[in-house]
């Protein structure tokens, strides 16, 4: 598997004026890599993978997964969001089955891929459990196998642990590099922590504040399961947290736009 995009830009029109939030992007992505898009909130990161998964069209440019250009979204591309998307009147079994079924995957083979999913995330027993009656890392974990059910090539996750405290999110990183290793499908995360980014990551993409640009591409050489009171892990995170912090301050006129942005 490979995901490409190419000279990749997003221009929203408000009015008049057009305002750039992705200009001319390009990176690939290899099978079984783990990549991490950081960057400030409002710096187009999760616009970014919206186009990838085929949610909304790129202005210029294009992505391609194995050679294939994406025009619309695809069983190619799994996609878990920030607050999981769980359909809640189903249970965790029908959850994780609704995309094999959609798939039309025979029952057989839906059943047998349920039993590995459900071993794979310690959901075992959980099965007839409702969302409203899971805590937050069964969601996580949940949510992310049901983005597996299908085969992805490459799973697409905007901020999945956005939502919870720091001290949650830390065991849920854990239990989600757990996961992957088990797996190792291709991820893209978006992500504006900068731990979580040098923790998951075997490459980080930083992406700039103004206009959506790519200002380094770090591969992450550490060993898993990553220690974080290493000097290495320390290394990492000074050096991605002075990118961001050096990156081109945003002025009122940037400011102005996102506001815009968010009203429209």
């Amino acid at each position: 598997m490979e995901l490409r995009v190419e000279n990749l830009s997003k221009v929203f029109v408000i009015g008049t004026v057009a305002y750039t939030v992705l200009k001319e992007l390009t990176f690939s992505v290899h099978e079984g890599q783990f990549v991490a898009l950081l960057g400030p909130s409002g710096c187009g990161k999760t616009t970014l993978l919206t186009i990838i998964a085929g949610f909304q069209a790129a202005s210029g440019g294009r992505v391609l997964v194995n050679g294939r250009q994406v025009t619309r979204p695809g069983p190619d591309r799994g996609f878990v969001f920030q607050n999981y998307a769980l359909f809640p009147w189903m249970t965790v079994r029908d959850n994780i089955l609704f995309p094999m079924k959609q798939r039309r995957v025979p029952a057989p083979e839906r059943e047998r891929r349920l039993k590995e999913l459900l071993a794979m995330a310690q959901l075992e027993g959980k099965e007839r459990l409702y969302p409203h009656q899971l805590s937050g890392g069964m969601k996580q974990r949940t949510a992310f196998v049901r983005a597996l059910a299908g085969r992805p090539e490459v799973l697409l996750m905007d901020e999945p642990l956005g939502a919870v405290d720091h001290q949650m999110r830390q065991t849920l990183q854990e239990e989600l590099e757990a996961l992957w290793l088990k797996d190792k499908t291709t991820v893209i995360m978006v992500t504006h922590d900068v731990d979580e980014a040098v923790y998951l990551g075997d490459r980080v993409i930083v992406m700039s504040a103004r206009e959506g640009r790519i200002i380094e591409d770090t591969p992450i050489s550490l060993p898993r399961p990553r220690d974080r009171k290493s000097k290495r892990y320390g290394k990492y995170k000074e050096h991605l947290a002075g990118i961001l912090k050096n990156d081109v301050v945003r002025d009122p006129d940037l400011l102005r736009q996102e506001s815009r942005l968010s009203l429209a």
